[in-house]
Formats: structure tokens, sequence, C-alpha cells
């Protein structure tokens, strides 16, 4: 993985490599449409390191945790 950046959230302390994989502390990697889905729009921290996360690509219901899906 030399080559790849790596970022450290101050605010919630996930691991986001390159552009767009996020390491979570616990579960398979996701992105950072489903941090932000599912943390990153919740924390209203200007800490937060993926504020703008919702916009790197469409976010998919499995982003969301399942009680938090948006309505149809």
């Amino acid at each position: 993985m030399s080559g790849l950046s790596k970022s450290v959230c101050p605010v919630c302390g996930v691991t986001i490599l390159g552009k767009d994989k996020v390491i979570f502390s616990s579960g398979p990697p996701g992105t950072r449409a489903k941090l932000w889905a599912r943390v990153c729009q919740y924390t209203q921290s200007p800490a937060c390191i993926n504020q703008e996360g919702g916009s790197q690509g469409p976010l998919q219901s499995s982003d969301f945790y399942p009680s938090n899906q948006p309505k149809k």
C-alpha cells in the first residue's frame, strides 16, 4: 500500500486510504459515501475530514444503517 494516501479522521478515528476506501473499526471496508451516511452527517464537527463524503458517489440504500434508510 505504499503510494496510497492515508488519512485518519480526528473526530471518529476511521482511516481513509486513497480517495475512497474507508477502514471502519469493525466490519468490512467501505466508501466515503457509506461513512457519511452512517457517521459524518451527524457529527456537525468542522474537524471531520469527510464532510463532503456524500458527494463522492451516489448513495446506496445499503450505505445507511437499516433503521435509517431514507424513505422512497
